[in-house]
């Protein structure tokens, strides 16, 4: 199996850049794919950078990563506090999951502060900006590494 990582990017996040960058910066989902892209190289990694608007779509790249996929790095946007059925299919993946939340969600409206993806998150990394996608990908990275 190649030492592939599936960056998934939930609801909106194809208008980060665009969508109240007060809170989300100035950064495109295109400029954060060719960061993630460029580090996945330096640490031996591939990547699939992949976003949808749909919650079934992201559920069926989730069971994809089954078979063919190390890690899985998700921005699962709203998703993160409405779908336990994105959850219940990161529950059947195997390999490291890392929840990446662009703000911190802590400090936002409450109903943000709770996440279903964090039930099957091997780590979470909230308010560090786009530059989580990358810390993500460096764990990803440490643990294929190390083992």
């Amino acid at each position: 199996m190649p030492n592939l990582v599936y960056v998934l990017n939930g609801p909106n996040l194809n208008l980060l850049g665009k969508r109240q960058p007060h809170i989300y910066g100035h950064e495109t989902l295109a400029d954060v794919e060719r960061d993630c892209t460029a580090l996945a190289t330096e640490l031996g990694l591939e990547v699939r950078f992949l976003q949808s608007n749909w919650e079934g779509q992201i559920i069926d790249w989730i069971h994809e990563a089954r078979e063919t996929a190390v890690g899985i790095v998700i921005n699962p946007g709203a998703f993160t506090h409405t779908s336990v059925a994105i959850m219940d299919a990161l529950n059947t993946f195997e390999g490291t999951v890392i929840e990446v939340h662009i703000s911190n969600v802590h400090k936002r409206e409450s109903f943000r502060h709770h996440s279903y993806m964090s039930l099957r998150a091997d780590g979470i990394i909230v308010g560090c900006g786009t530059q989580g996608y990358q810390l993500g990908l460096r764990r990803i990275g440490a643990l294929v590494a190390a083992a």
